[in-house]
């Protein structure tokens, strides 16, 4: 039976109690989500007392499934003022699963607002501690100390000095296999919700534990095989993905006129070859790096790398497609190690890259240093870890400061950043964009499965028609899929491949005991969660009015298809009319 752990940040207590009865066929998104719909104002500052951090593991978490280990983190966002379930990689979601955790939620704020506190989990209970030696450190130095501290088999969770600072671009930090905060809940500034309840990080030591038990054993081991066999033969989790990484999709893109570029002003960038997939595995093996490495145990597509300096020193884990493409041609910088030293400062800072990589595209066209300039951008990185004024506006996001410096071309939905797909020539991730419960999030219903690779069909991604229905599903099926665990870049071949969505389902009836149907698992982890996401926004204020991207998109043509977001107001409003 998993527990959930409530963690008192008021009274500085913590208790383990039953996972509640209304929770214990869910996990990950449907948890964090479910939670947060039922336990939070809709209308409450999201900083406030009332707010509550919730981290889930998903389902299948710490078993034998493959790519099972993704963390959801939930909260009301200080960033868009929705509901927000923000995902991350490394090692916390498989140690949680060994625990038997199944949430653990955070509340109320300490009496002393400067406090800095660690959350520590073991088998043999929960406890918080005062930790006034961790404040303001950097996620590095931080997890550094806590290793000295509780030994290097701890899986950590932890925030950097924009977190403490509250700010809205503030991130989360996971740990990777090697105990690096490398790995990022980065989305909807929840770094800053746990900032605000003055928790600096979270300890998670499984040692003596074992995975948890499988209702059937023999069936879970076998369709787990089943499962790794699907993604092992297809091309893009088999091949592309473990070859390239993520930022594969940085030249696919870009001859797909879709790849944003200084400040979405265009749809193509003349230095993409420079910081491609291609490019950038090219200088790992020069450098004798790791071109594939998973970000948890038992991933089985290690689409991950490490990144060495010039030197041979580890700089950063291979800076992924969004952040590549966030501080390359968004920012129209093309120095793949200039790249990377900004992708080391934004997880050791606690940032979202694709928040920053925005606002620093935003800043650069309200003049406040040209495109193009690596340096400068470095320099901005310092004065937000410094808390200056201009830093903690940057800090912010991409709204903020757009608005403080009078751009109008601003590319946020519900104040959240887009990443790296302009709407414009990939008309399914707008529709996304507009209609998902939280913010610009290509995550939610990744389309460019269908307008541009051709996983699971094909949709003309210049084209309106067409565009509402792939969305839709698509966000059904992620808001099951977080629930789970599982990676969302399994869905690349779920999608193509019948018998793997088949197997997911196996899966957790073997695991979990339960009998669903594939229609049961849509139901009860995607529908449902969407509901319960789309419920707490209108209670917080949001209308079918909010589920516009920005007017200019509507009106400027983006070269080099020359087309506009023409998805009409009226089919954008029934995106979600099948809940």
């Amino acid at each position: 039976m998993r527990t959930l752990l409530r963690v008192r940040m008021d009274a500085l207590d913590v208790t383990q109690e039953p996972m509640p009865e209304e929770l214990q066929a869910l996990g990950g998104r449907a948890v964090t989500s479910a939670i947060v719909a039922s336990d939070v104002p809709a209308t409450c500052h999201a900083l406030s007392e009332h707010n509550k951090l919730v981290i889930a593991p998903g389902l299948l978490a710490a078993t034998s499934a493959p790519c099972s280990g993704r963390l959801s983190v939930g909260a009301k966002s200080p960033l868009t003022g929705t509901i927000k379930e923000s995902n991350a990689g490394g090692m916390a979601g498989q140690t949680l699963g060994r625990l038997g955790v199944g949430a653990i939620v955070v509340e109320g704020l300490p009496a002393d607002k400067a406090a800095c506190y660690v959350l520590r989990v073991a088998a043999d209970g929960a406890s918080l501690t005062p930790a006034p030696d961790l404040k303001g450190l950097g996620n590095y130095d931080t997890v550094a100390r806590l290793f000295e501290q509780h030994g290097s088999d701890v899986a950590c969770i932890s925030i950097g000095p924009a977190g403490e600072m509250k700010l809205r671009a503030a991130s989360i930090a996971v740990t990777d296999i090697e105990g690096r905060p490398t790995r990022h809940a980065g989305r909807g500034g929840l770094g800053a919700v746990m900032g605000s309840k003055g928790l600096k990080a979270i300890v998670l030591d499984a040692a003596g534990c074992k995975r948890p038990v499988s209702a059937d054993p023999e069936a879970m081991r076998a369709h787990s095989k089943r499962f790794a066999q699907h993604l092992k033969g297809h091309g893009v989790t088999g091949e592309g993905l473990p070859t390239y990484g993520t930022n594969i999709l940085a030249d696919v893109i870009n001859t797909a006129g879709a790849y944003p570029t200084r400040n979405f002003s265009t749809g193509t960038f003349e230095g993409t070859s420079k910081i491609s997939g291609e490019a950038e595995r090219e200088t790992i093996l020069e450098r004798g790096g790791t071109p594939r490495h998973p970000c948890h145990r038992g991933c089985t597509i290690a689409c991950s790398s490490i990144y060495l300096d010039k030197d041979g020193g580890f700089l950063s884990k291979g800076p992924e497609y969004e952040t590549v493409w966030a501080h390359g041609a968004n920012c129209g910088i093309d120095d793949l190690d200039a790249i990377a030293h900004m992708d080391r400062a934004d997880d050791d800072i606690g940032l979202d890259t694709i928040e920053m990589g925005a606002a620093f595209g935003v800043a650069m066209e309200g003049g406040l240093l040209p495109f193009g300039d690596a340096e400068g951008v470095l320099s901005l990185l310092d004065e937000v870890r410094a808390g200056t004024p201009l830093g903690r506006i940057l800090g912010s996001g991409a709204e903020v400061t757009g608005k403080v410096l009078g751009v109008s071309r601003i590319p946020c939905v519900k104040g959240q950043a887009m990443p790296a797909y302009d709407p414009r020539a990939a008309k399914g991730i707008g529709v996304t964009y507009a209609t998902t419960p939280m913010g610009a999030d290509h995550t939610a219903g990744y389309a460019i499965c269908q307008n541009i690779l051709n996983c699971g069909g094909s949709v003309d991604p210049l084209k309106p028609e067409g565009q509402v229905a792939i969305s839709a599903i698509l966000q059904q099926a992620t808001a099951a899929l977080d629930s789970t665990g599982l990676c969302l870049f399994v869905a690349f071949c779920v999608l193509d491949v019948p018998d793997a969505g088949v197997a997911v389902v196996d899966m957790i009836n073997a695991h979990c005991g339960t009998q669903w149907t594939g229609d049961d698992y849509m139901e009860i982890l995607g529908k449902a969660t969407l509901r319960r996401e789309l419920d707490f926004n209108r209670r917080a204020g949001f209308s079918a009015a909010d589920d516009r991207l920005p007017d200019f998109m509507t009106r400027e043509a983006l070269a080099p298809h020359n087309v506009v977001f023409d998805v009409p107001n009226e089919e954008l409003d029934q995106t979600h009319a099948g809940l």
